[in-house]
């Protein structure tokens, strides 16, 4: 599946908003200290992202059973489904948390068709998760 995306800084933050509050809750640190941790957090995460120009860039996203391939005018980022560690849902869209860093997917650049492809690498990482397996490769 091919899709293309440009993020918006709103967009961008909220995506690091909600994944920052599912990590700060597991540590269970109280609601104003979690809070004061999600603006922390996520107001460097908006920083990065305006200081790197994020925004302007417009990016062409390549996902299937080999892996994402993410290009851009600044190169092109290759990343194979054992550096996926899991993709999570959130009310925005999808995120890939990889082994360094996490790849915000929005449903509003998906067709119904990318949105199945989607849930079906979702659940296939699910379930090699609970299996304790390495993805080595999506199965078709």
């Amino acid at each position: 599946m091919v899709f293309t995306v440009q993020y918006s800084l709103s967009e961008y933050s909220g995506f690091m908003w909600e994944h920052g509050g599912y990590l700060i809750r597991r540590r269970r640190l109280g609601a104003l200290r979690t809070y004061l941790m999600l603006l922390k957090t996520t107001g460097s995460a908006a920083l990065h992202f305006a200081a790197a120009g994020r925004g302007k860039l417009v990016y062409e996203f390549t996902v299937d059973d080999h892996g994402i391939v993410r290009s851009c005018s600044r190169g092109v980022t290759l990343i194979a489904w054992d550096d996926v560690i899991r993709i999570r849902r959130y009310r925005r869209g999808y995120l890939m948390v990889l082994k360094r860093g996490t790849l915000p997917i929005p449903y509003r650049c998906l067709g119904d068709a990318e949105r199945s492809g989607m849930e079906r690498y979702t659940e296939t990482l699910k379930i090699a998760a609970q299996a304790g397996n390495d993805l080595t490769g999506v199965p078709a």
